[in-house]
């Protein structure tokens, strides 16, 4: 489990507060870069775009349009924040793939598998859908919580179910993408150790450590598959959130 380990980089104590520069933040510091290179060489607005320019505009149109058929035209004034939230989680998850362990002393961290970071993401979310929910409809959101032509008599053991389902919204969203990306590495970091033993038990061990072997690249396959997934949930669930507060459906 030592590729979850949160470790001090510069140890620095202020007033008793612990407030030092970790390997979580530096990996956060490379995501904030990479996302930012990537926008920087990419808003070019040439007539003839770029392979850049294309990868850039091909991102923010489908970011785009999630929120327009998800929202509708109200939902352009929250682009800019599902289209970071997409890209912060992707290019995180990405690079916690990278290959780095290859190199003595190194090994690559994913800040997607720690719940304070998914957590921060889905609170943030979740906050924007009460804050819009209430400033558009007042007092009036609270008939979110009882759908349309429900009879009198279930009102109240809907709305809680109602209530409840909703409150636990944060919870799901954090934890969904928590418990993706921290589930494929240690399945990669247990076939990993099938391969090493394996080979190092002698010939009786070579089919295990092949096969295994094998497991490996699948699931590296998977888990590419699965970061991008998990960045367009998150957006998307997102989304549909921003459209109940928005719509109120």
């Amino acid at each position: 489990m030592h590729q979850f380990t949160v470790e001090p980089l510069l140890p620095l104590n202020v007033a008793g507060y612990d407030i030092s520069f970790t390997n979580s933040s530096l990996w956060l510091l490379i995501t904030l870069a990479l996302i930012f290179g990537f926008m920087a060489t990419g808003m070019k607005r040439q007539l003839v775009p770029d392979r850049w320019q294309m990868a850039v505009e091909g991102v923010t149109g489908f970011i785009d349009d999630l929120v327009r058929v998800n929202i509708g035209p109200e939902g352009r004034k929250f682009m800019p924040f599902i289209f970071s939230l997409f890209m912060f989680i992707l290019v995180a998850n990405l690079l916690g793939l990278m290959p780095l362990a290859i190199i003595p002393g190194m090994h690559q961290f994913t800040t997607t598998s720690h719940f304070s970071i998914t957590g921060v993401l889905a609170v943030m979310s979740f906050s924007i859908v009460l804050i819009v929910g209430f400033a558009r409809h007042k007092l009036h959101f609270f008939s979110l919580f009882i759908p349309h032509g429900t009879p009198k008599i279930m009102v109240p053991l809907i709305a809680a179910i109602e209530f409840i389902s909703f409150m636990v919204r944060p919870f799901s969203l954090g934890l969904r993408l928590f418990v993706a990306m921290i589930a494929g590495h240690i399945l990669m970091e247990v076939f990993g150790s099938f391969v090493v033993n394996g080979f190092n038990s002698g010939p009786m061990g070579w089919g295990v450590g092949i096969l295994s072997f094998l497991f490996i690249i699948g699931v590296s396959a998977l888990e590419l598959l699965v970061s991008a997934i998990q960045a367009y949930v998150f957006a998307l669930l997102t989304t549909l959130y921003l459209n109940d507060a928005v719509n109120l459906h």
